[in-house]
């Protein structure tokens, strides 16, 4: 079924993080952020460490591909475990690496990651906006676009790091309508990054309404993702908080599953949870501590939307 690839991918890129730690830079934005206190930096590096570990192997159990890469921490970059942030894949082989609004972030991009993908898959163009950086201009990826790949639209929460000049060029040249919308949160802040707030598998889609902020625009997102003809799953405020927006529906050797993690699932209703397994199965991974940086499971997985050499 060559539509639940396009939607779903089958393999990922990942980075095992050596150094890992919650980006003070960050922190300013990024509600979700929080630190464990009287923990020393080493024994959080190591947990993480170990919580990655242990859901590649999940993945690759139920046959996802991992391209898994290290990052020893050479460059200071504390939030590499989210690459998904920095460059995206697409059909017809092209890569899109995007500029950040960390200068700790702007130091992840890998010339290794785009040399494997080339290697292992059908590369034809990289598109590169990382210069747009020098303009204070920014777009962080799969981070501010939610896609869905079917419908080629790009759902996108305004904020400081989605630029919408840098927005209409990457959806004029990739092919997608940008439809974006303002957000807040109970505080009135705007969220930092889109796939905290919703994902699309291929056949549901999961999103809290309420962070919508113009009640006009949150209806026409909703219409939008009812008319193409996927459940609309809604999600709370309350499991926003825990992650359940940013989970990725992948493709296993047994058709696709939904990787989130525990902590996600935990919140997530009986009823929600049986709208999802009409169409995939749930992967839940335990990763607490890298948690804690304010991404959950989507951000840790660039999915490869190539095709395999």
């Amino acid at each position: 079924m060559l539509f639940q690839y396009i939607q779903s991918p089958a393999a990922a890129v990942m980075i095992r993080p050596h150094h890992f730690i919650s980006n003070p830079e960050t922190a300013a934005d990024n509600a979700f952020q929080s630190i464990r206190a009287n923990d020393a930096a080493e024994n959080i590096a190591a947990q993480a460490r170990v919580e990655f570990d242990q859901a590649i192997q999940k993945m690759a159990d139920v046959g996802i591909t991992v391209h898994v890469f290290d990052d020893f921490g050479e460059y200071d970059t504390p939030d590499s475990v989210f690459p998904n942030n920095w460059f995206s894949t697409h059909q017809g082989g092209r890569v899109a690496m995007y500029p950040m609004y960390s200068p700790s972030r702007r130091r992840e991009r890998r010339h290794d990651v785009m040399e494997m993908l080339k290697q292992h898959y059908r590369v034809q163009e990289i598109v590169d906006y990382s210069g747009l950086e020098y303009d204070h201009l920014f777009l962080e990826g799969t981070g501010v676009m939610v896609f869905d790949h079917i419908e080629r639209v790009a759902y996108v929460g305004q904020s400081k790091r989605a630029d919408p000049v840098i927005l209409e060029r990457f959806c004029t040249s990739f092919g997608y309508e940008p439809m974006a919308f303002d957000t807040a949160d109970q505080n009135g802040t705007p969220v930092y990054h889109t796939n905290v707030m919703m994902a699309i598998g291929l056949e549901y889609a999961m999103i809290c309404l309420d962070l919508i902020a113009d009640p006009v625009r949150r209806t026409e997102v909703e219409m939008r993702l009812r008319h193409s003809g996927r459940d609309v799953i809604e999600l709370s405020l309350a499991q926003i908080a825990e992650f359940a927006g940013n989970a990725l529906e992948m493709t296993g050797k047994s058709g696709r599953v939904l990787v989130l993690s525990e902590r996600a699932l935990k919140s997530l209703t009986a009823e929600q949870i049986a709208v999802i397994k009409k169409s995939a199965e749930l992967l839940p991974l335990q990763i607490p501590t890298i948690e804690l940086a304010g991404g959950s499971v989507r951000c840790m997985i660039a999915g490869v939307h190539l095709t395999p050499r």
